[in-house]
C-alpha cells in the first residue's frame, strides 16, 4: 500500500508540474506580439546657410546644406532632385555631380554642399526636395533676383507739400 501511495503522488506531483508547465508556456506566448513596434521612418529638416539673393549670368552660388534628422535608423537612404521653375542655371553637388532637373541623386552624407551656376539674366527660381526611402519629404525654395546696377541704386520720391518742422 505504501508503494501505491508513492506512486499516486509521483503521478499527481508530475500532472501538477506539466499543468504549470503548459500555463507558463500558453501565457508566454499569448503574450507576444507578432508585430514588433519598430520605428523606422523619423522626421527630417534640411538646414542652409544663409545664400545671397541676386546673381549675374555666369555667377555661382554655394548653398552649404545639413540633413538635421530627430531619430537614426540604419537603413534609412536619403535622395536629392531638383526643380527650377524660373530662369537657366546649373545645380551642381560637391564632387561633379551635375543634376538634371526632376531626376534623382543618392546623398550619401549628412552634410553636403550645392552649387547654382545662373545661365541667365532673368530672375532664378527653382526647389530642392530631399526625401527618404519611407516617404518623407522636405523642400527648400531658392530666389535669386537679377543682379543690375539698376537694381542697386535707389530712387528718391519726393513728397509734395513737404515743410521742415519748425525748431
Amino acid at each position: 500500500m505504501n508503494i501505491l501511495n508513492n506512486k499516486n503522488k509521483r503521478t499527481s506531483i508530475f500532472k501538477a508540474l506539466a499543468l504549470c508547465l503548459f500555463a507558463a508556456v500558453s501565457l508566454t506566448l499569448a503574450s507576444c506580439d507578432d508585430d514588433m513596434d519598430i520605428q523606422q521612418s523619423y522626421p527630417f529638416t534640411v538646414e542652409t546657410m544663409p545664400v545671397p539673393n541676386k546673381v549675374t549670368k555666369g555667377q555661382t552660388v554655394e548653398i552649404r546644406c545639413e540633413l538635421k534628422r530627430t531619430g537614426d535608423f540604419a537603413n534609412t537612404l536619403y535622395t536629392i532632385r531638383y526643380f527650377q521653375f524660373e530662369g537657366e542655371g546649373t545645380l551642381k553637388m560637391a564632387g561633379g555631380i551635375t543634376f538634371l532637373p526632376n531626376d534623382r541623386y543618392l546623398l550619401e552624407n549628412e552634410k553636403f554642399r550645392l552649387y547654382y551656376t545662373a545661365e541667365g539674366n532673368e530672375a532664378h527660381n527653382f526647389i530642392v526636395v530631399v526625401e527618404d526611402n519611407f516617404k518623407n519629404s522636405y523642400e527648400l525654395e531658392f530666389d535669386f533676383n537679377n543682379r543690375n546696377v539698376k537694381d542697386d541704386t535707389q530712387t528718391v520720391i519726393p513728397i509734395d507739400n513737404f515743410k521742415p518742422l519748425p525748431r
